[in-house]
């Protein structure tokens, strides 16, 4: 099977400025890929190189295995969604799905089957005759799905499609996107900045940082397994430990528990550091803690422990607690 895209060696430089470096990434068919990272990591500008409205500075990119590395926008053959759903708000539900369709020249009676087609798929045949004024903000982007999808294109390119939406509703339109991908097949590519998001729908997920990849790959096993400090910490660890040797390792708040007592514990299948609680965060059902500690290198470190707050021993701030950090659970990182 050929793969929906691929980037060889491709880098964007704005003056002095590198905005994607070097990278080569398949995007594979049929498959929903992010491109996730924090603000100026080069994802964007992945995404617009892949849509055209970018060249590459140096590198080539593929679309079905053919070099589009220099081909127009418009003969690219791909679906797009942009964050602010850009709809004609002179154009009925139906007009504005069907927009692409009659730039394409599709003939009238083909164009109203995929509308319509289209539109169901979304949940908005009843709204086909509305005003996009007249929608809510998750009806808006479904249409602008709606419109992406009724060209059936080759590939389908999300830019941060659900960060106007309000909390609820994101989480709702990422199970609809995820619905409809797997109904259709579609090779989707979906840039974003919330490891959340990322890691319920993809299928492929690829970190970017200073305009480089730095790891890729599914969500079962980039998560339990970041590549190094950035990879992890933007994945939600909060933990760092030094070794004696100077290695570096991880280990989220949920993997740690505390004892209280004159004496440490057992240290079977771990290691136990002593600390002293700096802060609690009572959440309902869990208890943050802060405890500040020494690792077995000697340096000064904080830990977070996420407590069931129903099982959490009685603590205070300032309290002596030991930390007892289970091996199976230690990320060992490399590189920065």
């Amino acid at each position: 099977m050929t793969d929906a895209a691929q980037f060889r060696g491709v880098s964007q430089v704005f003056g002095d400025f590198t905005a994607v470096d070097n990278i080569d990434l398949t995007i594979p068919d049929g498959k929903l890929t992010t491109l996730l990272g924090p603000s100026g990591c080069g994802k964007t500008t992945s995404l617009r190189m892949l849509a055209g409205y970018l060249a590459p500075s140096r590198g080539t990119i593929s679309i079905a295995g053919v070099d589009s590395t220099r081909t127009p926008p418009e003969k690219r053959d791909l679906g797009m969604v942009f964050q602010s759903y850009a709809l004609f708000p002179h154009m009925s539900v139906a007009e504005n799905v069907g927009f692409g369709l009659k730039m394409r020249r599709v003939p009238a009676a083909e164009r109203a089957r995929r509308v319509a087609e289209s539109l169901e798929l979304v949940g908005l045949a009843h709204l086909s005759t509305s005003k996009p004024k007249r929608l809510s903000g998750g009806q808006q982007q479904r249409v602008a799905l709606a419109r992406a999808i009724a060209i059936r294109p080759k590939l389908l390119l999300l830019d941060e499609p659900l960060s106007n939406l309000d909390a609820r509703l994101r989480i709702q339109m990422r199970a609809e996107i995820r619905r409809i991908q797997a109904e259709t097949g579609l090779a989707v590519v979906l840039v974003t900045h919330d490891q959340d998001e990322a890691l319920e729908m993809s299928d492929e997920m690829v970190l970017m940082k200073d305009g480089r990849i730095q790891q890729q790959g599914a969500p079962q096993e980039v998560f339990p397994a970041p590549a190094n400090r950035f990879v992890a910490e933007f994945l939600g660890y909060e933990n760092f430990l030094t070794d004696t040797g100077g290695g570096l390792a991880t280990i989220r708040p949920e993997h740690l528990s505390l004892t209280v007592g004159e004496q440490a514990p057992s240290a079977s299948a771990g290691a136990v550091v002593s600390g002293v609680v700096m802060d609690l965060a009572y959440r309902g059902v869990d208890l943050l803690v802060t405890v500040a500690a020494t690792d077995a290198s000697g340096a000064r470190i904080e830990l977070l422990a996420d407590l069931r707050a129903e099982s959490a021993p009685d603590l205070t701030q300032g309290t002596h607690v030991w930390v007892h950090v289970p091996t199976t659970h230690l990320v060992p990182l490399t590189g920065d």
